[in-house]
C-alpha cells in the first residue's frame, strides 16, 4: 500500500543479501528519494528505464563485503503521517545518518531542510 516503504524494504533486503542492484517500479517520489541517497553516498547511482512501464534501477554501494547502508527506517506511514517544523527536524544517530524529508521544495535531507528553514513530512531515516 505504501510504495516508498516497498522501495526502502527492497533496498534494505538487497543490501543485507549483498545484491548489487534493485529494480522497483518508478514514481517521481521514489526517484527523488534515490537522488537523495545518491547525493549522500549511500548508493552508487540510479537509472530510470524508458519502457512503457517505467522501472527504477538502484545500484547499491558495497564495501568490504558489507553494504554501506546500516539501516533504513520508514517514519511516516499511511496510517500515521509524521510532520515536523524546521526547528523540530530530527538528527539521526547524532548526525551520522540522514532524515529524508518531503518539503514544499522537493525531497531534501534533514540538514538541507533545516538550513532552508523548511518543515515537512519525515519519510525515512537512513544510517
Amino acid at each position: 500500500m505504501d510504495p516508498v516503504a516497498d522501495m526502502l524494504t527492497c533496498v534494505r533486503n538487497a543490501n543485507l543479501a549483498l545484491k548489487p542492484e534493485v529494480v522497483v517500479r518508478h514514481s517521481k517520489l521514489k526517484e527523488n528519494v534515490a537522488r537523495v541517497l545518491k547525493q549522500e553516498g549511500f548508493i552508487v547511482g540510479y537509472q530510470v528505464s524508458d519502457e512503457k512501464l517505467k522501472k527504477l534501477q538502484i545500484t547499491l554501494k558495497i564495501k568490504d563485503r558489507k553494504g554501506v547502508i546500516e539501516g533504513i527506517k520508514k517514519i511516516s506511514k499511511p496510517g500515521l503521517r509524521h510532520y515536523v517544523g524546521a526547528d523540530e527536524i530530527p538528527r539521526v544517530l547524532g548526525g551520522l545518518g540522514i532524515a529524508i524529508i518531503s518539503t514544499s521544495r522537493g525531497v531534501l535531507t534533514g540538514q538541507e531542510a533545516r538550513a532552508q528553514k523548511l518543515g515537512g513530512e519525515v519519510l525515512a531515516h537512513v544510517w
